[in-house]
This record gives structure tokens, sequence and C-alpha cells, in this order.
């Protein structure tokens, strides 16, 4: 008899079948998942192009540029539309307007976008550009400073494809994940790795809980999502910890569960709108500890409580210690912050304290924190559109072309174009590589030969309420034979 008494000819068929049912997982089947998944995902990426006026506007140099001496950079973007993480010139010489490149998710189809608030902070333009080349104008519709999130919304004709959160709480170290978005704008980029650590503090704000990963997150990734090998997001990818200007391996994510609690906040109240019951707290170290005679350094110490607030309604005192958040105990002050801010207007919960050597049970009414006090330290700051003048000849000075410069430029004959003699330093002509001695050859769908020929193209354009002039340009120095279409901005939509 074979083990637990079956005959051998039943047990050798039940061995068979159960082997030819086995098949074995190769590594070609495991990539192949792998770039499947990434795959179906790509379309609910997108990049985040910005415009700045940073002359009025000192914060967004801060939040945008980041840091790269081995700090944590609020802000890991920095890096502009045209890659290598530099910032394009301004528009003229009297502004002093910047382009940036982010990332973001689309988290519901009707065109809600998740992204970082510092890569739109300050932002007067805002372009969303998805997997399959299209581009939209964005607006942000709402924003957290501390939580570091915005919402962007397009308008879209039809449903888009869109991410689902994860649950970060779920993450463990050492699970795989991968980050998407655009470092230093190069496009859509997916890098892997693993979790490197929980619960990390960078003191971007008193309720950081982030995710450390070794995913390469560049300037650039900010706003984009991490995802886990199930194809969920369980963090934004928000900053870099470098001694350089790239990836160290150090990178940072704000958990999803954080970033789904203040997107559906901010969705349905137009802020966060978190519990407040009135108390100011700090971790309890282990010199406190020795100083109040506790056994071991747990719990959070109120600092402060705020008169006619629901913890001094409810008895608490300074010099508490809070131990537990309806029965559990936080982490850290941190998370204690988390909970409470978490909580419901209304809604009791109840806080072990220790005070003088016992520990008793206080119950706690949440209210809403104060929204005129939450506002100065979170709300968004207002963006103006800058006026940016745009001259009538865009900053461009020219001159009919001659026999001589025709020759120098390999026309024929039966060929005409008007000589660029100089252009403006800063302009838009000149941030798109317009140089003097650079021949146009067309405005729009017509040939020039003079001057006034380019300018009545231009003041077409205007007429016609475009943004963009279109024209065909030889270029003095070329690497590629033959001419080259340049899109120069006019300044209408807005500007």
């Amino acid at each position: 008899m074979t083990p637990r008494g079956l005959p051998l000819r039943l047990f050798i068929s039940t061995a068979i079948m159960v082997l030819m049912a086995w098949t074995p997982v190769h590594a070609d089947d495991v990539s192949a998942n792998k770039s499947g998944l990434v795959r179906g995902l790509l379309a609910t990426v997108v990049n985040l192009s910005v415009r700045k006026d940073e002359a009025k506007s000192p914060a967004s140099i801060a939040a945008s540029t980041g840091a790269s001496t081995g700090a944590s950079t609020g802000a890991s973007t920095g890096s502009s539309a045209n890659g290598a993480g530099a910032t394009t010139p301004a528009a003229d010489a009297g502004q002093n307007i910047k382009s940036y490149g982010g990332s973001g998710f689309v988290i519901d189809p009707s065109g809600l976008i998740v992204t970082n608030y510092h890569v739109v902070e300050d932002a007067f333009e805002i372009m969303v550009g998805f997997s399959d080349g299209q581009v939209l104008p964005g607006k942000m519709l709402n924003a957290s400073r501390l939580a570091d999130l915005a919402i962007v919304k397009v308008e879209t004709t039809k449903p888009l494809a869109s991410a689902h959160w994860g649950d970060s709480d779920a993450v463990q170290v050492g699970d795989q994940v991968f980050a998407m978005g655009n470092p230093l704008g190069v496009g859509m980029s997916v890098t892997a790795g693993i979790v490197s650590a929980l619960n990390r503090d960078i003191q971007n704000s008193p309720y950081d809980d982030l995710i450390q990963t070794d995913a390469a997150i560049n300037h650039g990734n900010s706003g984009g999502p991490l995802f886990n090998m199930q194809g969920l997001v369980v963090g934004v990818n928000s900053a870099i910890i470098s001694p350089t200007q790239g990836s160290s391996g150090v990178g940072f994510a704000l958990p999803s569960n954080s970033a789904r609690f203040v997107f559906d906040q901010l969705r349905s109240y137009g802020w966060v709108r978190p519990g407040w019951v009135g108390v100011k707290i700090q971790r309890v170290t282990r010199e406190i500890a020795d100083a109040l005679g506790l056994a071991a350094p747990e719990g959070s110490i109120v600092s402060w409580v705020m008169p006619t607030g629901p913890a001094q309604k409810a008895g608490l005192v300074i010099g508490d210690v809070i131990l537990r958040f309806d029965g559990s105990a936080p982490t850290d002050d941190r998370a204690l912050l988390r909970d409470i801010a978490h909580t419901q207007a209304g809604n009791t919960i109840t806080l072990s304290v220790w005070r003088d050597g016992h520990e008793l049970s206080v119950p706690v009414t949440a209210d809403v924190w104060p929204r005129d006090q939450w506002d100065a330290r979170d709300a968004p700051t207002p963006v103006l559109r800058p006026k940016l003048p745009i001259p009538p000849d865009l900053g461009l000075g020219l001159a009919a072309l001659d026999t001589e410069e025709k020759a120098k430029s390999g026309l024929g004959d039966d060929l005409s174009g008007v000589v660029v003699k100089s252009v403006v330093p800063y302009s838009d002509p000149a941030i798109r590589g317009i140089a003097s001695g650079d021949v146009i050859l067309r405005v729009q769908d017509k040939q020039v030969a003079t001057p006034d020929d380019v300018l009545s193209g231009i003041s077409a354009a205007r007429t016609s309420r475009r943004e963009f002039v279109l024209m065909l340009i030889l270029p003095k120095k070329r690497d590629v034979p033959g001419p080259k279409w340049f899109a120069l901005r006019l300044g209408t939509a807005g500007d």
C-alpha cells in the first residue's frame, strides 16, 4: 500500500495527473507579465509642462528647483520640458518666465489628475501630455501645501484610462515596486526597485510617513505614481535625497492611503477639512521619558492645549502623555497627528493618557480644524497669469534676402525668403533656437519675400486668434539639410 492506504495503481495515476497539470513558470513568462502590466498602465500616466513667473513668485524657486546637496528635495521636478534638468530662459527681458516638467496620473476617467503641489505651485499655465501624444490644457482645482498634493482637471470628450488606488498599509519592506513619470524631461519612463523603508520622516511636514524606494526617481518624476506589482498606486513620487542632481537610489513617495484621503477631501470639500482636537504634541524621547519617570520612551507628550478647544473641554492638560488612540498605539507623534486629522468631525475618540503615574481614558469629540487657521498653513497660493508683451515682429529683426545671401543659403532662383538679422534675447524665437542668418521661407501656408510679408503673416495669425504662428525656416547652421518648421508663440491665449 502507498501512503494513507491508497492502492499503488491509484497513487501512480494521481501522481501522473498532478505532474501533467503542473506547468513550470519560466523567467520569460514572468518578464512578459511585467511588461504587459506596464504597457497597460502607460495610458494612465501623464507628463506635465508648466510655466511660472518666478520674478513675482519667489516660493516657486524653492519649490521647483529642489536641493542637490544631500538634503531632502521638497520638489523633485526642477526639469524643463527640453530635458537636462535646465530651466528655459525668460520669455522676454522684463520677465522671468520659466518652464518646468513634472508627472501625474489620471485617477478619475472624467479628467481628474493627481500630482504634487510643488509641480504646479505658482504655475499660470499647465499642459498635460498623454501617452498617445495628445496634449490638453489643465487647471488646478484644489491643492494641499502640507500634503504636497494637487488635483489638476482636463476637459475631455471621452472617458480617460485611469489608475486605481492600492492599500499602502499593506506595503512591506522588500516589496517590488515601479515608478512611472517624466524624469529630466526626457519623456515617459519606467524604473523598478523595491520598498527600502517605511514611515520615513524627511521633515517636509508634521505628518510625514513616506515610502522609501530605490526605484530611480529623478527631477521630473514628481507627482508620478509608484505602482505595486498588481498595478495599483501605492504611492505618489514626491522627493529625493541625493548628493547630485540625479537619483542616488533614495527616493520617497507619499503613501496612497494618505494621498487618497487628501484627494477625497479636496474633491468633496475644496480643502482637506482635517479633524482637530486643539493640542500641540511632540514625541517622547528617551530623555523626556527619563525625566517623567516612564519605563520606556513611548507616546506623545502634550506641550500645549488650545483654549476652548475639544481637548481642553475633554480635560486634557499640558504634560499629559498620549499612549493610545482608540486602543491602538501610534508609532510616533506624526502617526497620532494623522489619526486625529483623519477623524471625522463629531466623532468621539478615546485617548489613553498617562498622568501623575497613572493611566486614564479621556474621550474627546473631534471638531473640524478652524478653516482660517488651516488655510494659513495649507491653502494653495493664488496665481495671476502675467502679461507677456510680445512685439508685432516677435523680436525678429528682418531684412530682404539679397542675391549674395541667397547664394550662401543655397536657395534656387525659384525660392524666395527673408533673412533674420537679429533676435531679441530671451524672446520666444531665441528660446526655440532661431538665430541671425536664418532664412524665413514661409509664414503659415504662404511664401514670403519681404519683411512686410512676414509681418503680415504674423498679423493674420493673430487676427485668427491663434496662439502660435508657423514658420518654415532654413537655419544658417544645420546638421541636417533642408528647412525646418517652427511654431512661434503669439501670446493670444490669455497672455
